[in-house]
């Protein structure tokens, strides 16, 4: 309801009347809601701006399949590459899956871990975000015999300079085309028949220098994930690999 001309003249003058303490409590009192409402809003737009702001975008999906790496692996596999290759390298990210276990032999301690690393990994690589793993040699063989590493000498064939010169270190393992191992088990099947593949579908990368001082005690192997949209920022990171293993 609308207050008549002379009764707002009236509320004015009051207010004017009043001390400093008072027209804040006044004000509080009567506009508590609105001002609360609006604090909210400037609360939740600068938080979104500051997110906005802020955001890194990932240059590239990395796992660490069986392994564990230090600050300063850590930081070669991440930061200095993004520092050589982008001039905005702040703005930008190597997305990084730590601490994952994948084992076939997983005992009762450790099963439920290997598990959930396990969904983790599927749910990353059918969400295409996962373009590189780093694993050991259980690691690859599990990806490799899963077909989610893409054939490198594919990949190469886009760089033959590079190609030549990670040549000696691609490494080959097996690939099973199909395996009718659930209808062997329900009865379908009179034997349990695998069909395999070998395919050149990792690098042996242990002996590159930025890898190599990292002390690791067995080899460890770098794959690219078979469908990853990121081949040509896959191929970039080889490259800055390869210059370490010239």
């Amino acid at each position: 309801m609308k207050l008549p001309e002379q009764e707002k003249a009236a509320h004015r003058a009051a207010f004017r009347k009043m001390s400093g303490r008072e027209k804040l409590d006044h004000i509080f009192t009567y506009y508590k809601w609105p001002i609360l409402l609006g604090l909210a809003a400037l609360i939740v737009l600068g938080s979104t701006l500051h997110r906005q702001l802020t955001r890194k975008e990932p240059a590239l999906y990395l796992a660490l399949v069986n392994v564990a790496v230090g600050e300063d692996l850590e930081r070669t596999l991440t930061e200095d590459y993004l520092a050589r290759s982008y001039p905005d390298a702040g703005r930008r990210e190597v997305h990084l899956y730590r601490d994952l276990y994948l084992s076939d032999n997983a005992d009762v301690l450790n099963h439920e871990y290997a598990y959930a690393s396990r969904m983790k990994v599927m749910g990353a690589i059918q969400a295409q975000e996962m373009d590189l793993a780093v694993m050991n040699r259980e690691g690859y063989d599990l990806f490799s015999s899963g077909g989610f590493l893409l054939e490198l000498p594919e990949l190469l064939a886009a760089d033959p300079a590079l190609g030549e010169a990670l040549a000696p270190y691609i490494v080959s393992n097996t690939v099973v085309i199909s395996d009718n191992g659930i209808e062997f088990q329900l009865g379908e099947a009179e034997s349990h028949e695998v069909v395999t593949e070998t395919k050149e579908n990792a690098l042996a990368i242990g002996s590159f220098p930025r890898i190599r001082d990292a002390g690791f005690p067995d080899e460890v192997y770098l794959g690219v994930i078979a469908n990853s949209p990121r081949t040509e920022e896959a191929l970039r990171y080889l490259r800055y690999l390869a210059e370490a293993a010239g």
